[in-house]
């Protein structure tokens, strides 16, 4: 049910890398506290089953699938939001990209360019196209997803944990020049949450048992604990905060 503080009735939201995990448990969030959800990610099935959950709870939601790391992807999801909807209100950045698991030095050109394309000009544009739609409507709110290897980077994750620091500054760069449109833009470090994107990290046991050791409540996190820190940000109660970067690891915010 939604409340005052949380109340997002008439915006309009979309949410990338929609279709599970992070992304999931953050459009259904955002549904439920009154806003119309469009459910994103590369493949429209994924994205359709999200949404049919969300009407079925009673909220309201469509998919519109579309690959951040293809151009031609993002001017076709900003022009179709923009002839049905006229309008943008928040913006979560979540898709994202980690082909490759193994050693910096092993690295080769496609994993590096796929990584990039995804996870920094994705991101990059996708802001750019929902900043001028924001701008010219008086105003909206950004979330980034990082990672909280933006700060460490993660052991076999190099090219990875270099686009989420990318990602960090990126949210700093647009909070400083859009604020005075109206928009805020904030990012989100997740620490280790349970998802199928980091399968890798939960299936090798040393790297999971050093994890563990390294973050306060010692446990990993779940995917619903991103998303309330998600609806803060885009809510009125966030409505102060711009260019912040919230780490959320194993569940305690620091």
């Amino acid at each position: 049910m939604a409340t005052n503080l949380f109340d997002l009735t008439g915006k309009v939201a979309l949410v990338t890398g929609a279709s599970r995990g992070i992304g999931e448990s953050i459009a259904k969030l955002l549904a439920e506290q009154g806003a119309h959800v469009i459910v994103s990610s590369r493949k429209v099935d994924g994205c359709q089953a999200v949404a049919d959950a969300i009407t079925a709870a009673g909220g309201s939601a469509e998919a519109l699938p579309c690959h951040v790391g293809n151009m031609g992807d993002i001017e076709s999801c900003f022009a179709l939001i923009k002839q049905t909807h006229g309008k943008l209100d928040i913006l979560i950045n979540n898709a994202a990209t980690n082909p490759y698991f193994g050693h910096i030095l092993d690295t080769d050109l496609g994993a590096y360019t796929k990584t990039v394309d995804v996870n920094i000009r994705g991101y990059f544009f996708m802001s750019v196209e929902a900043g001028k739609m924001m701008r010219d409507n008086g105003g909206g709110t950004i979330v980034n997803t990082a990672s909280i290897n933006a700060l460490q980077p993660g052991p076999m994750q190099g090219i990875y944990s270099i686009t989420k620091a990318a990602v960090v500054n990126m949210t700093k760069a647009f909070a400083k020049e859009c604020g005075g449109m109206g928009i805020r833009v904030n990012a989100l470090l997740p620490g280790m949450t349970k998802t199928q994107f980091a399968s890798a990290l939960f299936s090798d046991e040393k790297i999971y048992k050093q994890a563990m050791a390294t973050i306060p409540m010692h446990r990993h996190a779940e995917p619903d604990e991103m998303a309330g820190t998600v609806l803060y940000l885009v809510s009125n109660a966030g409505s102060y905060t711009n260019g912040e970067c919230i780490v959320v690891d194993g569940g305690l915010t620091l």
